[in-house]
């Protein structure tokens, strides 16, 4: 018996040095993981002092498949199309909301990420998205291999993506009087949209045909349309609208626009969009 028990001990201790052996070789063998920090490129650094800093917004434009609808055709941008596209965005809606709405208003209200995609994203029914702003944290910006500087149009409908879902960024901060909007146009917001042409849309009091998707949409679509447009541009706009009901509505809309900017965070909703103008003009030329 005692010779069993001997055994049994010895055996133990064997057993108990083999594993500090293999706990040893752990420690002393080379980890497979890597920690070395990836060298970051001037434009890393750009963005680093233009966005992350001051606003504390990353951009993100290497490709990750966790960011993006696979479902898609999508690729990312062209390393050249990045900076141009930040720094469009950094003068129209940046710059304008800081001077307005103070040096911290973006950094205090803005999505934490921005997500550039470099081609279209193409819906079934034949539309494209533009933008998307997922839970007031991420924006995500399509096309951006496509801007052109010297195109006015082209600026104006990049840079509404940003204007738009930004506004629903505010809103998701502050909302805005929903059941005094739905009353203006209580009829006319419809899923297919896209079936009627903005003309059409106009006459019904609607200022894009996208507007007609829901309140929340016509909200956003109204400030923005009003952003990217000088007073002269949006006043020409109005005298095109024949119907009186249509334009009583597009005038009714744009004043509740001004009263939530007023109201929600002491802002100027015209100075802000004289703000944007003069920096549009400054891009393109």
């Amino acid at each position: 018996m005692k010779i069993v028990k001997y055994n049994k001990i010895a055996v133990l201790f064997l057993t108990l040095a083999a594993l500090v052996a293999c706990s040893n070789d752990d420690q002393v063998g080379e980890s497979q993981l890597d920690y070395n920090q990836p060298t970051k490129t001037a434009l890393d650094n750009w963005i680093g002092i233009n966005y992350l800093n001051p606003y504390n917004i990353n951009v993100q434009y290497k490709w990750n498949q966790n960011t993006v609808d696979n479902s898609r055709y999508l690729f990312p941008p062209l390393v050249s199309s990045v900076q141009p596209a930040l720094e469009i965005v950094q003068k129209i809606w940046l710059d304008s909301y800081k001077t307005i709405g103070g040096a911290d208003f973006v950094k205090k209200i803005a999505p934490r990420e921005i997500v550039l995609i470099g081609g279209v994203n193409l819906n079934s029914v034949g539309t494209r998205t533009l933008g998307l702003a997922e839970g007031g944290q991420r924006v995500t910006l399509f096309e951006t291999d496509y801007i052109d500087k010297t195109n006015r149009a082209n600026i104006k409908e990049f840079i509404h993506t940003i204007q738009h879902e930004y506004i629903h960024i505010l809103n998701q901060n502050k909302p805005f009087d929903e059941k005094a909007w739905a009353a203006i146009t209580p009829v006319g917001y419809t899923a297919d949209w896209y079936n009627y042409t903005i003309p059409s849309s106009n006459e019904l009091g609607f200022i894009t045909s996208y507007a007609r998707s829901n309140i929340n949409e016509d909200f956003a679509e109204t400030a923005s349309v009003i952003l990217i447009s000088s007073k002269a541009e949006y006043a020409a706009f109005l005298n095109n609208i024949i119907s009186d009901s249509a334009y009583f509505a597009l005038i009714a809309k744009e004043a509740l626009v001004v009263k939530y900017f007023k109201d929600a965070f002491d802002m100027d909703f015209y100075t802000l969009r004289d703000e944007a103008e003069k920096n549009t003009n400054a891009v393109i030329n």
